[in-house]
């Protein structure tokens, strides 16, 4: 079993967007199914009232909750959802050894060679959920989206390219990442 022990949490704002006055924000902390603690934000609409529809955030590889998790989690909450950012296990605020595991020696202490075998969208054909893939167009990593889509089965599945962008630009140009796109989604899909 993993460490379990409290960890501490930054108290002032410490991301790399602006803090928003529509919602509420905390940082919690709840352990994962290994018992690593994880630190996370939390986000609610101020205007908030009666059950909400709740949505976590991790972001992309190697970043912490302060980035872009955060920024989408922040943005959803202005929209009506309640949500959590978080940062994985031994990443940013959570807990875990080794630390930052894109680093060599990371990969090499936890590493499941196992898994560079494993054909990773073997099973997609039997996820019965709605699915959103949002990808920018010019991503390097477009074929990855563009392949899981075409083993989905079903009509509630939707592949949603960004023209122009590449896979940073997700991260943060709110000016093109489809916001609206996502909260429809959700709002058909969360009930």
């Amino acid at each position: 079993m993993a460490e379990t022990g409290k960890i501490e949490l930054v108290k002032e704002w410490d991301k790399t967007f602006p803090k928003s006055e529509k919602v509420n924000h905390r940082k919690v902390t709840f352990q994962n199914r290994y018992g690593i603690t994880l630190a996370a934000d939390l986000y609610e609409p101020k205007e908030a009232a009666g059950k909400l529809a709740a949505i976590a955030v991790c972001g992309p590889f190697g970043a912490v909750k302060e980035q872009a998790a955060g920024l989408y989690a922040q943005t959803m909450a202005e929209k009506g959802f309640l949500t959590i950012a978080f940062d994985p296990s031994f990443t940013g605020e959570s807990g875990g050894q080794p630390r930052s595991l894109n680093s060599n020696g990371g990969w090499n202490v936890i590493g499941c060679q196992s898994f560079l075998n494993m054909p990773i969208l073997q099973y997609a054909h039997e996820i019965r959920s709605a699915v959103l893939l949002i990808h920018g167009e010019k991503a390097h990593s477009c074929y990855f989206s563009k392949d899981a889509y075409s083993r989905l089965k079903g009509d509630n599945k939707e592949l949603f390219l960004i023209p122009d962008a590449v896979h940073t630009d997700l991260y943060d140009r709110t000016d093109i990442i489809p916001f609206d796109k996502i909260v429809s989604f959700f709002l058909e899909n969360l009930k």
